[in-house]
């Protein structure tokens, strides 16, 4: 099956060749998504693109390495739909999401991909037996827990990680989801494409892995997006049936 792994990028000059090298070295397709990052994340991918083995074309997705410059910080959720958008137009079996910060190992993706023969939706999941987290600061730990305890229990589906960024998805999947319609961010995305999966009754597997904090550049976690996925919980709640 011909993957995609799609990462979303701002200020991520310290881990994007790294993050970019390991992906590709297991044989997967990549789609980076930067935000106008002003530390020059964005001309190291073009750089990374020049010197890639396969031939540039960001409107055919021949090469391995595809790159979208967007023109602000606009969020991962657009950037996510974006990007569902650019592999729906092309031939790709499976969409993954990663981060950049190798907060999600690159080495998780095979066992993904053998998984979505038998499942519909992989979720790299830190609250099943085996998976965790390593170098979070407790207050952290507390906040995580308790907004996934908090969703899980609003929505009555049996996702324990509704906040995990790290997925994959079978293409039929996305084709399935109103795209235009998803307008969250942050945690509220990644809780609302969960969610919808769920309710339109496709198969999600919970694949543990272990989370570790980024060692290089900022987290881009706010109270905002906090806020915005405590509300929308109750949206999705009621709006979808």
């Amino acid at each position: 099956m011909k993957s995609l792994v799609i990462i979303p990028t701002y200020n991520e000059k310290g881990n994007i060749e790294k993050i970019i090298g390991r992906v590709s070295e297991l044989g997967f397709y990549i789609l980076v998504i930067d935000d106008n990052s002003p530390d020059g994340t964005g001309k190291i991918l073009d750089r990374l693109q020049m010197t890639n083995d396969s031939p540039r074309s960001s409107e055919s997705g021949a090469g391995k390495l595809q790159i979208i410059h967007r023109e602000a910080k606009l969020g991962l959720g657009t950037a996510y739909i974006q990007g569902f958008k650019w592999a729906l137009e092309r031939d790709f079996d499976c969409i993954f999401t990663m981060d950049a910060d190798f907060s999600h190992s690159p080495e998780c993706l095979p066992e993904f991909l053998k998984k979505l023969t038998d499942f519909d939706l992989i979720v790299g999941s830190r609250y099943v037996p085996g998976g965790g987290v390593r170098n979070w600061p407790i207050r952290r730990k507390i906040i995580s827990r308790c907004g996934n305890m908090y969703a899980k229990t609003i929505l009555r589906f049996h996702v324990n990680d509704c906040t995990a960024g790290f997925m994959g998805f079978r293409r039929k999947v996305l084709e399935k989801i109103d795209l235009d319609g998803i307008k969250s961010e942050g945690y509220g995305f990644l809780i609302e494409m969960k969610y919808r999966t769920y309710k339109l009754g496709y198969k999600i597997f919970e694949y543990p892995i272990i989370f570790t904090n980024r060692t290089l550049g900022k987290s881009k976690i706010s109270k905002n997006i906090i806020w915005e996925a405590i509300f929308l919980v109750w949206k999705l709640k009621l709006r979808i049936k």
